[in-house]
């Protein structure tokens, strides 16, 4: 889906040093807006319109001689900033924040069911507050109707509520029904590996590079699920949803998930919106962290504790600091941050996932991060129902020997899971030989 193709204004205001304005830039155009000017200012927040009343009017000024459609604020508004704002500039101005743009951004990029119920959930909890403070007011002021308040607004915030509740209890439906999906994954063998970052850092060329050579139709029945592409373009939220790959090597069969990528200052609501999304994070058995080192150390380091914070929270499988973009850096520079980093990122893995430079390595390391296999021999009795426990073993694990003799013997290694599964099997076999 794309953008709206109007103009922007940009607009940011900090309360002391320089307000970037590459980040809300890029926001903007992940959007489909163009650009057309941007206004910053230091200062502290004015309660009326965030930016104080001289540079409010330079900004209407600017959106008059741009002709803009359209001011994005890289602050949070809120409602009364926003309507004062709004009567400042020309009519037909749209006013929006930060988290209203990534909200539009979300929107235009979900489409799976999933995706669709956060987007909404997201964008109700934006609005509850809002809806709230103005049905405050007008029973405070009371004036029903003025600025649009009064008993509509009383409507609008009970209607918001219904609406939070019947999306939460579906989204936790359909997250039951994953974690279901998950179990039957991990009871076939399977690893789980998430990928997790921030937007742009190459989650999603580095899902590519690591199922390149897979051909995915050969388990298209067993997994229904899994998708068969993954973009990589360079934009911001080209994952909103999950995309699963399967990855084979060695001996180990690998699910591969790329997931919704984070952004910087997002607030407690718009995580928690997106907080099944995130599960695939939070139920992996190994979690590859993804960085892009081609930017700044600082801004790095602020990336690795947010999504520490997240990561943390809830996770319980091991967390590998992949250093990615490795190409847009010289030598030097890799190991000045890798250095520079090493208190949030140990033993980091250096890679390349657009010239897949190191993915060997990084294979390498998940392979011994994962769960650890075990060595299991099993004698079974000769019969048909054994030759089906045979397949079921040689899909599931990595067979070493099989000796068909008066019994069959069959060496492999496996996941401790399916080991006991293949035990079980086996005890079944025993107790229906007769005698």
């Amino acid at each position: 889906m794309t953008g709206r193709n109007g103009t922007a204004v940009v607009a940011k205001r900090v309360d002391e040093g320089i307000a970037e304005t590459e980040e809300i830039n890029e926001l903007a155009r992940a959007a489909g807006y163009t650009v057309v000017g941007e206004v910053t200012q230091s200062r502290t927040e004015d309660p009326a319109l965030c930016l104080g009343e001289g540079k409010a009017d330079e900004l209407a000024a600017l959106v008059a001689e741009t002709e803009a459609t359209t001011v994005v604020f890289d602050n949070r508004l809120g409602p009364y900033q926003t309507y004062n704002l709004g009567n400042k500039l020309p009519d037909g101005v749209e006013v929006m924040d930060r988290f209203r743009l990534i909200l539009e951004i979300f929107g235009q990029r979900a489409q799976t069911k999933k995706a669709q119920l956060q987007v909404e959930l997201a964008e109700l909890r934006y609005e509850l507050p809002r809806a709230e403070a103005k049905a405050s007011l007008a029973k405070r002021d009371e004036r029903p109707g003025f600025m649009g308040l009064g008993e509509y607004d009383e409507s609008r915030e009970r209607d918001i509520k219904t609406r939070i509740s019947r999306i939460t209890d579906e989204l936790e439906r359909i997250e039951r029904t994953e974690s279901h999906r998950r179990s039957q994954r991990r009871e076939s063998g399977f690893d789980l590996v998430a990928l997790a970052g921030y937007t742009n850092a190459g989650k999603s060329t580095l899902l590519r590079r690591l199922a390149a050579d897979l051909d995915l139709d050969e388990n298209v029945d067993r997994h229904p699920d899994l998708e068969t592409t993954a973009e990589s373009e360079d934009r911001l939220f080209t994952t909103l949803g999950t995309t699963t790959r399967r990855a084979e090597f060695d001996r180990r069969d690998v699910l591969v998930t790329d997931t919704v990528g984070f952004v910087s200052d997002l607030p407690h609501w718009l995580v928690e919106s997106f907080k099944s999304t995130l599960s695939e994070v939070y139920q992996a058995d190994l979690v590859l962290l993804v960085v892009d080192v081609s930017e700044p150390i600082e801004e790095i380091r602020e990336k690795l504790v947010t999504c520490h914070d997240t990561l943390y929270e809830r996770n319980e499988a091991p967390i590998v600091t992949v250093l990615n973009k490795i190409d847009q850096v010289d030598g030097e520079e890799l190991e000045r941050k890798r250095s520079a980093l090493s208190a949030l990122a140990p033993n980091p893995v250096a890679i390349s996932a657009k010239e897949g430079e190191n993915i060997a390595a990084l294979w390498d390391r998940v392979d011994a991060e994962l769960p650890t296999w075990r060595r299991e021999r099993l004698v079974l009795p000769m019969n048909d129902e054994t030759m089906s426990v045979v397949s079921w073993v040689h899909d599931h694990a990595r067979v070493d020997d099989v000796d068909y003799g008066e019994q069959v013997v069959i060496d492999f290694e496996a996941r401790p899971s399916i080991i006991e599964q293949a035990r079980s099997k086996a005890g079944e076999l025993a107790t229906a030989e007769p005698g």
